[in-house]
Formats: structure tokens, sequence, C-alpha cells
């Protein structure tokens, strides 16, 4: 088994072992290299929960840890990352009908399979690296394209040390029915992941991929720091999936965005529990006439999490459409933050938008936020918003424990009520998962 760790702490030579380690073209050590000043001289974010991002110690976080070679057989996984993964379902679910999984361990791929007839059309599904070392033209082509270094802070930290993640390529008319998977976890204390994600549906093609998270509790912080860049061509599809189950300690911090050309259509798919700090807001640039974005996603916070979410949509192009549903949940103490954009540029005729952000308040010390931008520059858009915060009824409790039923599975029905426009989106496996994950994060914190 491979095993290759650095000493913790921000340097330019953790940069070149990572690189010189992955035999990268030259061209991507430049672009770290760029990156990494970019991020050194980036002051901190200071909007959001500046009290979180400021507690981030960079100097205490390994960059580049390497646990396992990528395999292409289950069975020649080292046991321990085995057993690790096993636990959350990766060879069962491979073997019931995933088109393909990758397997990500800190800060590398260990295992990777894709279908043999997804193969035979031409669908390329590995991971980042692979992608880097066996398709350089078009890895050259679109990274950092959607999302530079010069984003955000964030964005230029993981384009520095980005290690693993997935490329997907789907060629022109090419339908992926199966959806692909990806598991990332983080095992080791004070550990950073910057997976790099790069998904590219040529014209008239479609995809799923789904993507799950999850970390051990340490008393430590991690970082898990993803940059995840999506381009759908002339009447492609691409829906992603991601359902995040982070420890108490990581903080999320992830920079995701699409472009949508003619017609074509991207969807994300969000489900964020778990983490001390979230700060996601998936987006998509409706780049083509006619094209179409759609973003649902749930949160959830308990105790002392904050989950900073949303949406942002930009309509470039005239008759291009949108939906936002938000969906989110607060206990015991919790905090969630809805933060959503969508702008209408002026030459966009026609275009239409709706948004709406719900959040339930399951006590009276957690707290729920929304804030709203909207920039209409075109005076023919149609745009709707509607936004509500609620709390549970004391008759609707009665009402169920009068049917038999104790608070605690009272309040999670009520929950898993509320989630329902999110699950009935995911494979039923994943619904029932995702069911599970909430009823043990909601033990011990009613009554």
């Amino acid at each position: 088994m491979t095993t290759i760790a650095v000493e913790k702490g921000l340097s330019e030579e953790v940069i070149k072992i990572l690189s010189a380690h992955k035999n990268e073209p030259q061209w991507m050590l430049n672009i770290r290299l760029k990156a990494f000043k970019h991020f050194i001289n980036q002051p901190q974010i200071k909007w959001g929960n500046t009290e979180l991002l400021d507690a981030i110690d960079f100097e205490d976080i390994c960059y580049f840890n390497v646990v396992g070679n990528n395999e292409q057989q289950w069975s020649s996984v080292d046991e321990d990352i085995k057993n690790t993964f096993a636990d959350i379902g990766i060879p069962e679910a491979e073997q019931k009908w995933l088109g393909g999984v990758t397997a990500q361990y800190d800060s590398e791929s260990v295992y990777h399979s894709i279908r043999e007839d997804l193969v035979s059309q031409g669908v390329v599904f590995m991971d980042m690296d692979t992608g880097l070392r066996e398709h350089p033209e078009i890895v050259k082509e679109y990274f950092g394209k959607i999302i530079p270094y010069t984003d955000n802070k964030f964005s230029a930290l993981n384009t520095a040390f980005w290690s693993g993640g997935s490329f997907i390529y789907v060629p022109k008319g090419v339908r992926v029915e199966i959806p692909v998977q990806a598991y990332f976890f983080i095992n080791s204390e004070n550990m950073g992941q910057f997976e790099r994600t790069l998904i590219i549906a040529d014209e008239g093609s479609s995809v799923h991929y789904i993507e799950g998270c999850s970390a051990p509790t340490y008393k430590t912080q991690s970082l898990h720091s993803a940059v995840v860049e999506l381009v759908a061509h002339k009447d492609a599809q691409i829906r992603y999936t991601t359902i995040q189950n982070w420890s108490d300690n990581v903080y999320n911090l992830v920079t995701k965005r699409g472009i949508a050309h003619e017609n074509a259509c991207i969807e994300w798919v969000d489900g964020n529990i778990g983490s001390a700090l979230t700060m996601k807001y998936p987006s998509v640039i409706l780049k083509g006439e006619g094209s179409h974005a759609e973003i649902i996603s749930v949160a959830y916070a308990k105790g002392e999490q904050h989950q900073d979410t949303g949406a942002k949509v930009i309509h470039s192009a005239s008759n291009t459409t949108s939906n936002i549903l938000s969906k989110s949940i607060s206990v015991n103490g919790g905090r969630t933050s809805y933060r959503g954009l969508v702008k209408v540029s002026k030459k966009a005729k026609g275009c239409k938008s709706n948004i709406i952000c719900d959040a339930l308040l399951l006590d009276g010390i957690s707290r729920s936020d929304t804030y709203p931008t909207m920039e209409i520059a075109n005076p023919e858009a149609d745009i709707e918003h509607e936004a509500s915060i609620t709390k549970v009824s004391t008759e609707q409790l009665f009402y169920l424990m009068s049917r038999g039923f104790n608070e605690q599975d009272a309040m999670g029905l009520i929950v898993n009520g509320f989630f329902e426009p999110f699950t009935k989106e995911l494979p039923m496996d994943y619904a029932v998962e995702l069911n599970s994950l909430l009823q043990l994060e909601m033990e011990g914190s009613i009554g």
C-alpha cells in the first residue's frame, strides 16, 4: 500500500511534492503555484459566519495524505480502507445498480470501477488525477474556466492543493441511464480534502452523478474545500446529487458552478447534514437560449452547527428558466441560512424564475436567516419569490402522539414530511438512507 504524508502547514514545497507525485504537466504546476500566491494574498472572507471562518488555522492542516493505491477491484483495496467504505455501502450499492463508483480516502482515490457498457459507448468516468494523465487536452480546455482560482479565497486554495475528485466526459448523444457515484471520506485528524470535479456532457447527452461525503468525529478541525465545474452543451442534461454527512469538526467550504448552453439543463440536488460550518451555493450560468436550472437543497443544523447554503442562477440568455427550492431545519440551537442570487441580464428576454425558501424551527433557541438577492435588468422577466419560517405546531404533535407515536417518532415524521420534496428526487436506497441519517441526528435533540 502506498503511503505519503506531508507535514502540516501551507507551503509551495507541499504543492511541488504533490505535483511531482502525480507526475503532472508543468502547466498544471504553474496554475497551482499562481493559485497559492493568490490565496496567500487574499484576506479571509468577511461575510457569513466570520467567527467560525476566523477560527480556521490553515497552518494546522495537512494538505496531502495518501494512504492507498487506486484499485480497480474491490477485493484489492487495503482491508482497513475497505472496511471503512463497506460500512457505507460501496460494494452493495455498486452491485445493485450503479453505473460506476469512485471512492476517495483523504487525498486520493483508492478504488474505481465503471460498467463496461458505458466504456463501450465512450463514456469517461475516472478520478481527476487519472483524467489529467489520460485526457490532458480536455482537462486543459475546461479546468478553471468556469471557476477560476481568482473567484474566491477557497477556490484558490483548492486549485493550489486539489487532489482526487471525479472527471466525467459523456460523448455526443449518449444518455447514461444509471447513476455514477463517488464517495469522499476524511479519515485523518487535521485533514484538508480538496476534491476537484469536472463533468462535461456533450451535445444531446445526459448523466446523473451522486456524491456522498462523511468523516469520523475528532476533537480537531478538518477542512473539505471542493471545486466542482459542470458543462452542459446544447440539449444536454446534468444532474448532480450530493448527500453530505460530515462530522461536527469539518469545515465544508465548497464552490460549485455549471454552465448550460442552448436548451441544456443543469440540476443540483443538495443535501447538507453535519459539519461545523457549511458554505455552499450551487450555481448555474444559463448561457444558451432555452436553458434551464433546477436547484433543490435541504439543510439540517443542530447545536453549534451553521448551514449557510443557497443557490445562484445567472440568466444570460433569453427564454431561460430556473426553479430554486430550499428547505432547512434548525434544532437545539442550530443555525441555517439561505443565501441566494438570481440575476437577469439586460439582453435576456422572456426569463422566468421561481424561488421558494422554507425554514422549520424545532425549538425556541434555534435560528434561520434568509438573504435573497435579485438583480433584474430586463423588465420582461417573470420572477417569483416566496419565503416562510414556521415552527412545529402542538396540534401536529398531539395528533401524531394520539395515534400511538412517541414525541421523538412524531417529530421524525414531521421532519421527513418537510424534506419530502427533496427525498422524492433521490433513488429509493438513498432516500431511505437520508431518512435514517436524519433520525440519528435527531436523537437526543427533541424533548
